[in-house]
């Protein structure tokens, strides 16, 4: 099975799906990028643009996972600078949508927060903080309760994932690793969302599936 990760990051949603698929992910900066290559060293990794990217490859993959930018769409961030610093949405979010309905033969997850806002295109299933639009039905799931989001540390999130990062590199990383953590899908339910994708797949499993 052939497997696209867009806007990987530090493979939060990857971590747990079966290391014999073919995986190629996508990433833009240089430092999380290197940081995801140290984690996951036998996946393709292209240093670069994710819609580029896939605009030229997508016909090779069975299945295609993409977690573009949420700062713009975030709740958090609207209500804190709302009155003073007001930005537009990064509409990326949609226009991946979009494509990948009416062009893609495979099967899709496209991944986001929860907008501060009525989501233009309606998702296909809310699974804690995140908004997911597949083209194929995503099961219940119901996550452990942890420590309020608000309330975590580095090393809470680290442990919450288990991706754990050198934090020796701080100053020279380019990159805030707390933030990077905290915009991880946790690897349950990456692996939960790549499962119920087809159920042909037994090689696959899943935690928490509320039938």
């Amino acid at each position: 099975m052939k497997v696209l990760n867009l806007y990987c990051g530090i493979g939060g949603n990857r971590k747990d799906w079966p290391d014999h698929y073919q995986i190629t992910s996508v990433e833009l900066h240089k430092g999380i990028a290197k940081e995801y290559e140290k984690l996951y060293p036998d996946d393709e990794l292209i240093k670069g643009d994710a819609i580029a990217y896939l605009l030229e490859n997508y016909q090779r993959f069975d299945f295609i996972w993409a977690s573009p930018p949420c700062p713009t769409h975030s709740r958090a961030r609207y209500w804190a600078y709302r009155d003073s610093k007001p930005i537009m949405p990064d509409m990326t979010l949609y226009q991946l949508i979009i494509f990948l309905k009416t062009h893609f033969k495979g099967n899709y997850c496209v991944e986001n927060v929860i907008p501060y806002y009525e989501p233009l295109i309606e998702p296909s299933i809310k699974i804690g903080r995140h908004l997911f639009w597949t083209n194929f039905k995503v099961n219940e799931y119901q996550l452990p309760r942890t420590k309020s989001f608000n309330y975590k540390t580095t090393k809470d999130f680290a442990a919450e994932l288990n991706i754990h990062i050198d934090e020796s590199s701080k100053g020279s990383r380019g990159f805030d690793l707390n933030k990077v953590y905290r915009n991880c899908v946790k690897p349950e339910i990456g692996v939960h969302i790549l499962n119920c994708s087809t159920s042909k797949n037994k090689d696959l499993f899943s935690y928490g599936v509320i039938e």
